[in-house]
């Protein structure tokens, strides 16, 4: 059963639901989520609330099927932090998300008609969020979303106990 929360949530929780959504999505499609943070260092980069570093696998993720990875995992952010607001906005249209839109939307590039890329952004953000209604995959985004916000960081192995209980899940494709 899907859980929302009250409109009262606070920054730091719902960048912990935001940065859940993009951990949980990169495991799911095969990539290695190095750590995931709701307080990131500042560094010479845009102004960030949370942090996911991923490693791609050049072996495993080259060409169409990394963009389409690319453009998932960027929108799942989004996704789950529409889904523990119980507000679902597009994606496109909130400015904290701007940089998770553009992101996809440059993945996706290979797609040459500007049009044809928004509807498949757009389908990929309705079918991610169907995904993450699912208990299983709401679950798990749940587990890994209450650790940071118990630690604020979470390394490689603070990720794998938090998930622990979906490890199946993992590498199962969307």
């Amino acid at each position: 059963m899907l859980l929302r929360f009250s409109l009262r949530e606070t920054p730091e929780e719902l960048t912990a639901w935001h940065e859940a959504g993009h951990a949980w999505a990169a495991l799911v499609v095969g990539a290695k989520v190095h750590s995931v943070s709701i307080a990131p260092d500042d560094d010479d980069g845009p102004r960030r609330f949370g942090d996911t570093v991923i490693h791609w696998s050049r072996r495993r993720f080259a060409g169409k099927r990394l963009a389409v990875e690319l453009c998932r995992v960027a929108l799942a952010g989004p996704v789950a932090e529409m889904l523990y607001s119980g507000r679902p906005f597009h994606p496109g249209t909130v400015s904290e998300w701007s940089l998770d839109w553009q992101a996809a939307l440059e993945a996706m590039n290979f797609i040459p008609e500007r049009q044809r890329r928004l509807a498949l952004l757009e389908q990929t953000t309705i079918d991610l969020y169907e995904r993450f209604s699912d208990d299983f995959h709401w679950q798990a985004i749940s587990a890994i979303a209450e650790q940071l916000l118990a630690h604020e960081m979470l390394d490689e192995e603070l990720l794998q106990d938090a998930i622990g209980p979906w490890e199946d899940g993992v590498n199962r494709q969307f």
